[in-house]
């Protein structure tokens, strides 16, 4: 899947950044990651919220397995089969992975400033 294929499909959560990561692809939203490219397949960001969703509307979910390692469930799920097709679905499933990923993103720490003494 190329860049200008995954910005068409997700441009419903308006701009994207896009960069390369573990052999496939991070797209981010508003420095949030919202999905995954994986073997040229585009899996979308859940959460504890939107999981069930994604579940009951027949996606499935990405596991990682690593060489003598139990599959890891991942938080990602595939594109739907009926949003593949349809712009106006697809906007609706992108709009969630926005959303669980603004929700699971870690919490930005602010800047401290070092103290030097005299």
């Amino acid at each position: 899947m190329d860049d200008d294929e995954i910005e068409e499909r997700l441009q419903a959560i308006g701009r994207v950044t896009i960069r390369r990561m573990f052999g496939g692809k991070g797209i981010y939203s508003e420095g949030c990651i919202v999905a995954l490219v994986v073997r040229g397949e585009l899996l979308l960001k859940v959460d504890e919220e939107t999981a069930p969703v994604f579940d009951a509307a027949g996606a499935r979910r990405w596991s990682y397995a690593r060489t003598g390692k139990a599959p890891v469930a991942m938080p990602y799920f595939t594109v739907p089969d009926e949003a593949l097709d349809d712009p106006d679905l697809m906007a609706d499933w992108a709009r969630l992975a926005r959303a669980a990923g603004h929700r699971t993103a870690a919490p930005k720490t602010p800047n401290r400033k070092r103290i030097v003494s005299d």
